[in-house]
């Protein structure tokens, strides 16, 4: 087991630390699931919607523009001809779904490799359960200056959906909140700093479980 201290929203330490599991927390990173895994939620992110008019798909004349042979000139079909300015598009793209499949047991490994790689750098740390009474940036930001991570792209897990915590980071642009439940490789990779809340740490022990 892996002893951290836990922290206030001040950045004070509370005497108290909390174990991370070594077979989340300190396993050898598996950087080839975390490429897989990462690659993936970035193809997931494409809408898929892009398409161009093929030579079917176009409105206009049928009509061969001219005979096949005796002008001197190239042979031509109607108007819609891919040659042409205006005209259809050969191949084009058509909607389709970019999700690629993982398996269970990678996907658990990437997020294991992920939680791992950060708590090897030292980037990873614990502060107690805390909520705001309305939703308010002024206060979320002196949380994070609080724990000295102002400066820098953070992750805040949490153990269930905050709203008010939630609202308060949205209109930073380094800072994000999660839900333990919702951590993926990407998010996590992505971030500096990541802070987990008391409750988050026991959440994702339960995921692995």
């Amino acid at each position: 087991m892996m002893k951290v201290e836990i922290l206030n929203i001040k950045g004070e330490k509370t005497g108290r630390q909390i174990e991370l599991p070594e077979d989340v927390f300190g396993i050898e990173p598996n950087e080839h699931t975390l490429y897989l895994s990462v690659k993936a939620y970035l193809a997931a992110q494409r809408q898929g919607t892009h398409k161009a008019k093929e030579r079917s798909e176009m409105s206009g004349s049928t009509r061969k523009l001219h005979k096949q042979k005796g002008t001197g000139g190239s042979r031509k079909g109607d108007i819609n001809n891919p040659l042409y300015y205006g005209g259809a598009r050969v191949f084009g793209p058509r909607p389709r779904d970019y999700d690629q499949k993982l398996n269970k047991k990678v996907k658990r490994l990437a997020r294991k490799s992920a939680l791992s790689a950060k708590a090897k750098s030292g980037a990873i740390m614990v502060v107690e359960d805390f909520s705001f009474q309305a939703p308010q940036t002024k206060a979320y930001k002196e949380v994070l200056n609080g724990l000295k991570i102002s400066n820098q792209k953070s992750l805040v897990v949490t153990a269930d959906y905050e709203k008010e915590v939630f609202l308060s980071s949205r209109n930073l642009p380094n800072a994000e909140v999660v839900r333990a439940q919702d951590l993926n490789v990407y998010t996590i990779l992505h971030a500096n700093t990541i802070v987990l809340s008391e409750g988050a740490v026991e959440k994702i022990k339960q995921s692995f479980e």
